[in-house]
């Protein structure tokens, strides 16, 4: 690994982090915040930076990026980042615990939204300076689209060496280069995120149940599918069905490959019910979303509409890995708590800023055992495996099957790990496929109405890597452990 080319790009993201505190600070004084918030986040702003400033004058040299120095630069980027961005919490007292603050940032930047908070003195969210629970939701925001591709889109200099970057960080089995030049790729993504972002803080404003404040913070975590919100009791706090039907239709759109949105927006709108995966996606979802609605009618629910509009909300939650919560999904049945568990596991699409195993490989492995039986049937038969109209390679399909493995095996010693730290099985084996999957609430003790203020360091420790591992998609983070990874 090149260290000189990869600690002085950390030193960029590490750059606007700071600035990024230093921004929160200032709307913290605008906020009239207590006077120690407004401190801690200058301060956190000042180390920031002051670190950062140090790494770029010792780490200066040519930026030239191998695939390997790629992976390095998108994991320990995360790391700083998660580290230093844990500073306000510390200082603040809020957290006061490293560890517990670090979880929460990377529970930020990871988009996972398992959150510490509320916690000691401060019994609700709302009794919270404004200026942390802002960085708190910013942190989701520059967590969705990536913090490394934004310095893609604004380092020039970078040239080949941004594709390694962008390779590493962006999700799904596949990167979409919309333009041959990948700063452009990277300026259009973050272009059409930064719409969006406005088009929902806007439609929340108007609504008429939110504040500015409260429209900023939960755009910022419906556009990265992250879930902090500013309410103790979630997006249910402001029980509006329009604010519901506002934000379901977002957590669905950062859902979908951004590509599909910038072609949509430059006029290919068709492109969307093109795509294998975009159609799968939305039939998953209708039929997740109507199973819940008919399963929670009755038991939970006397009326049908509250039930559909309880289920589509829940369902597009957890599917986009967003994690808001308008009801007590763990107090509902059975059948609908297994399914939400298992649409865990399915997360978003490829190219979104969702979390989980990602549509387009249930997709393939769904086709591929499909194949496998016909195949059982006729052994002599040549039958190729296509999404869509395209062929899908070997290649590509085993490449699948071992991120599957990969998948299952972590999440299986998680588990294991994690049932040491846990009071039961299931709140084990949910809080790491809830924070593998970056999603945020699971069941039991980290359900729906709890937190993860409980969970003994130890095991924050092993859900601050899983959040990691889910949203770097093992391979970046795992590469690290690899003795030939460090050597030139």
């Amino acid at each position: 690994m090149n260290k000189r080319a990869v600690f002085h790009l950390v030193a960029f993201v590490t750059l606007v982090i700071g600035a990024a505190m230093g921004a929160c600070a200032a709307l913290s004084f605008y906020w009239n915040d207590p006077a120690w918030t407004q401190h801690s986040l200058l301060i956190s702003s000042a180390v920031t930076m002051a670190v950062a400033g140090l790494l770029l004058l010792l780490m200066r040299g040519d930026i030239n990026l191998s695939r390997r120095d790629g992976f390095g630069v998108v994991t320990f980027g995360w790391l700083f980042a998660a580290g230093f961005g844990a500073l306000p919490y510390i200082f603040s007292g809020i957290i006061p615990h490293p560890i517990s603050a670090v979880f929460e940032t990377m529970s930020g930047f990871t988009t996972t939204g398992a959150s510490m908070l509320p916690s000691g003195s401060f019994q609700t969210l709302e009794s919270i300076p404004r200026g942390i629970i802002f960085w708190r939701a910013l942190t989701h925001w520059f967590g969705g689209m990536g913090v490394l591709v934004l310095c893609v889109a604004i380092l020039p200099f970078l040239g080949v060496g941004g594709m390694q970057i962008y390779r590493a960080e962006m999700p799904g089995p596949s990167k979409d280069r919309l333009t041959p030049r990948i700063t452009t790729t990277a300026k259009l993504l973050w272009g059409v995120y930064v719409l969006l972002t406005l088009a929902e803080i806007l439609l929340l404003k108007f609504a008429g149940h939110l504040c500015w404040f409260d429209s900023f913070c939960h755009t910022f975590a419906t556009m990265a599918t992250g879930g902090f919100s500013t309410r103790t009791a979630s997006v249910g706090a402001f029980n509006s069905g329009l604010v519901d039907a506002i934000i379901i239709f977002f957590m669905l759109a950062a859902g979908v490959n951004f590509s599909l949105h910038y072609y949509a927006l430059t006029g290919q709108p068709g492109r969307y019910f093109k795509d294998p995966e975009f159609r799968f996606y939305i039939f998953f979802w209708i039929g997740c979303g109507l199973f819940l609605t008919f399963n929670v009618w009755g038991p939970v629910y006397d009326h049908f509409g509250l039930a559909l509009r309880a289920a589509f909300f829940q369902g597009t939650s957890i599917l986009t890995t967003t994690g808001f919560v308008t009801a007590d999904f763990d107090s509902w049945p059975q059948a609908s708590r297994l399914l939400l568990v298992l649409m865990m596991f399915v997360g978003g699409c490829a190219g979104s800023t969702g979390g989980g195993i990602k549509i387009v490989r249930i997709f393939i492995m769904w086709k591929k055992m499909i194949k496998e039986v016909r195949q059982f049937m006729r052994p002599q038969a040549v039958m190729q495996l296509k999404l869509g109209r395209k062929p899908v390679e070997d290649e590509a399909v085993a490449n699948i099957a071992a991120f599957f493995t990969i998948f299952v095996v972590v999440f299986a010693l998680a588990s294991f790990l994690m049932t040491f730290f846990t009071p039961d099985l299931e709140t084990a084996a949910t809080s790491v496929i809830a924070t593998l999957g970056n999603i945020g609430p699971g069941l039991a003790a980290v359900g729906a109405t709890q937190n993860y203020a409980a969970i003994p360091i130890p095991g924050q420790i092993i859900l601050t890597l899983c959040m990691l591992l889910g949203r770097l998609e093992l391979y970046t983070v795992l590469i690290l452990f690899l003795p030939s990874f460090w050597k030139r």
